[in-house]
């Protein structure tokens, strides 16, 4: 029996060419509705992308582990990259309250992919759908399949690695010509999917309950904020 991940994967990519193919799957798992709604087995490498696809919605995570599962269909090399971030980021417009409860969050770690084109590393997030642009979202439109896509979120600096720091997240990481794959200020990277889970689960494990009582108020205010943002679109 086929698989609902192989399934969609032939359907994203009948009669494309492996570039075509590439700009096919990035778009349709953009966008898929971004949600930070909590569903057993969304984290996990082996349930997740067929998790994203049954539910319809879903976070940065299976986002990713679905690109990444596909390009590998495609034979391309692919690298997960975590990037710790805050949620109140001034770039996103939000509702008073909303900025408030995000101005208290604990640290976050959010999940995008680097691929491999041609003798380029180029950073790869699919994370936000199209209607929350109009909010401040760095949402990507129109990738071509070669240039690095805008990242997400506003990664935070490391204290000890400075030398690809970005303060923009609408800027390129890196400069066009540079071919190695060189981690930007603050981001890790992770050859597999278990790495990545790894350390996630390291990084949350140190939040106060305060802080986890303050996240899951956040989460269900944010998710109902961006449900009336995607109503609005269709209006």
């Amino acid at each position: 029996m086929v698989s609902l991940v192989s399934q969609t994967f032939s359907e994203w990519t009948d009669g494309l060419d492996t570039h075509e193919s590439m700009i096919s799957i990035f778009e349709h798992i953009r966008d898929i509705p971004y949600s930070l709604v909590s569903i057993p087995g969304m984290h996990d490498l082996a349930q997740a992308p067929a998790l994203l696809l049954s539910h319809g919605s879903g976070n940065c995570a299976p986002k990713h582990y679905l690109l990444a599962g596909m390009y590998k269909k495609l034979h391309l090399n692919v690298v997960f990259a975590t990037f710790p971030f805050v949620w109140n980021d001034p770039d996103i417009q939000y509702p008073p309250a909303l900025r408030l409860l995000a101005a208290r969050l604990p640290v976050a770690f959010h999940l995008a992919c680097r691929v491999q084109i041609g003798c380029r590393w180029v950073l790869v997030d699919a994370t936000w759908d199209r209607p929350l642009a109009k909010a401040g979202f760095a949402v990507n439109e129109h990738w071509d399949g070669y240039a690095e896509t805008k990242c997400a979120v506003r990664p935070l600096k490391s204290p000890v690695r400075t030398a690809y720091s970005r303060t923009l997240p609408s800027k390129p990481c890196r400069e066009g010509g540079e071919s190695e794959l060189c981690p930007i200020d603050g981001e890790k990277d992770h050859w597999e999917a278990e790495d990545r889970a790894r350390y996630y689960r390291e990084m949350i494990s140190t939040r106060t309950p305060d802080e986890v009582e303050r996240t899951a108020r956040f989460i269900r205010e944010f998710e109902e904020w961006i449900m009336q943002l995607r109503r609005s679109g269709r209006q």
